[in-house]
């Protein structure tokens, strides 16, 4: 018989990681209590310190979870054949995703929005690391494209969703993630992309 201590340990701990970023996604860092992620996992709250010693700990478990759902994406978007396809398909995930823009915003982009503002600092430039995670994979999907300045041509890309994403948020309307995730792919198609 196997000891399953370890599995419901590995198991809160990831529940808690969960609803860490989907809490402070949806309420921002200084809106969210411990309590209130140790409520949303369905952990109790004085067993969270057991996994996370700080709020800025379980900060930094969101972020990861961010980069991991990220990394989950990319990879099945990895699977199909063009690089040009696998961007719309990227597109197409961040619309697919317009009502929770609409009502909190890119999960990465206002978590570090709001992290840079804080006097403490560390955590922002662990957001930054996400992003450049979603940089990193654009611009290779570019390169793979040979188009010139890949990496130009993400900042673009990404920025073009950041802004959708704000808007989106700021004026409660998903519609704006459909209309500009449109542009964005019609973007693409009037690229100069060379015949192999």
């Amino acid at each position: 018989m196997t000891d399953s201590t370890g599995s419901r340990a590995s198991d809160k701990r990831r529940r808690l990681t969960a609803a860490a970023a989907r809490v402070l996604h949806e309420q921002g860092v200084e809106r969210t209590t411990i309590a209130d992620i140790a409520k949303a996992a369905d952990v109790p709250p004085g067993n969270v310190y057991y996994y996370f010693k700080t709020k800025d700990d379980l900060v930094q478990a969101a972020l990861h979870e961010h980069t991991a759902n990220l990394t989950r994406l990319t990879n099945r978007l990895d699977d199909l054949p063009d690089p040009l396809d696998r961007l719309k398909g990227l597109i197409d995930a961040w619309v697919g995703r317009r009502d929770v823009a609409a009502r909190y915003g890119c999960p990465t982009g206002t978590l570090a929005t709001e992290l840079d503002k804080r006097p403490e600092g560390g955590l922002d430039l662990e957001a930054a690391k996400v992003m450049r995670v979603l940089l990193a994979w654009v611009e290779h999907q570019f390169r793979e494209l040979g188009l010139p300045d890949p990496q130009g041509l993400a900042i673009t890309l990404v920025a073009g969703y950041q802004g959708m994403s704000v808007l989106a948020n700021a004026l409660r309307d998903p519609d704006i993630m459909t209309r500009e995730g449109t542009r964005l792919t019609q973007w693409l198609d009037t690229l100069p992309i060379p015949e192999p």
